[in-house]
């Protein structure tokens, strides 16, 4: 099992444009990562710069496995008002077209919008105003090569239950949509290991972060509560291949924020060649 990817995830540089950091992801050790889509980071409705940005990872030697499509509480997919929805969806297909540039093999989106408290009379509409978009955006990944994976969200958010991402998933399964695990979102809605095992054959790809069980951290894995041993024998059990793509907090400087993405990558590695992980 030992030739499964550890990527990183560039959004733990998303303060700084992507053409200042590919250089040092790769010297650190990394050749898959995943895109951020973050404006600031890299704007993606700039095809010059996406085109770009494709050259300068050719270059490196580093894949694009997968691009975040973007999420902000104005990106709401699942919007009672049309306009809203219509420009959502719109947004999507924009990030589609970059995904694409990059050669991308999956797209990463949260099925839901960035904030919950909604009235639950509203579950129904919304769940198919979510299905309608995502079936409309999966058309358009598979159109361009590509897979739509959905990612669990934090569970306070709407859509942020397992079983609301699995029904998704499973309704639009004609159009071969994956599942993205988020373990730091998992652990903290308590289900971390029962959602590993129920995503089955549709778990694509893992967003791999830790926390103490109270706040998203994104920690390296080794570094908060998520029971790692635990959790990869509940993947190895459904025959997850990977990749695992680490998505480490970018809140330190540079150099210090990739020794954190090294320390949680031997971790992962260690986990999966069934080492014993070393102590933090």
């Amino acid at each position: 099992m030992g030739d499964l990817v550890v990527g990183l995830s560039t959004g733990c540089f998303f303060r700084t444009s992507i053409f200042d950091c590919l250089e040092q992801i790769r010297l650190a050790g990394f050749a898959v990562i995943e895109v951020c889509s973050v404006s600031t980071h890299l704007d993606y409705h700039d095809t010059r710069a996406v085109v770009e940005a494709r050259r300068r990872m050719d270059g490196l030697g580093i894949e694009a496995y997968s691009f975040h499509a973007p999420f902000a509480e104005p990106i709401d997919i699942t919007s009672l008002e049309l306009h809203r929805r219509n420009t959502a969806i719109a947004e999507l297909r924009r990030a589609v077209d970059a995904a694409a540039a990059l050669g991308v093999r999956c797209m990463v989106v949260h099925p839901g919008p960035e904030r919950g408290g909604f009235p639950e009379t509203d579950r129904p509409r919304r769940m198919h105003n979510a299905l309608s978009a995502l079936s409309d955006v999966a058309e358009a990944c598979r159109d361009r090569g590509m897979r739509l994976v959905l990612e669990n969200m934090l569970p306070h958010l709407f859509l942020g239950a397992s079983s609301d991402l699995l029904r998704l998933v499973d309704a639009v399964a004609e159009k071969d949509v994956g599942v993205c695990l988020d373990t730091g979102h998992a652990f903290l809605a308590g289900d971390l290991l029962v959602t590993t095992r129920k995503t089955g054959d549709h778990l694509r790809m893992v967003h791999a972060h830790d926390n103490q069980g109270q706040y998203d951290d994104h920690l390296p894995p080794g570094d908060g509560r998520i029971p790692w041993s635990a959790w990869w024998r509940e993947a190895k059990s459904i025959g997850f291949r990977g990749p695992i793509i680490l998505e480490i907090a970018g809140r330190s400087e540079a150099n210090a924020v990739l020794a954190d993405a090294i320390r949680g990558a031997q971790y992962m590695r260690a986990l999966v060649d069934e080492r014993p992980p070393s102590a933090k």
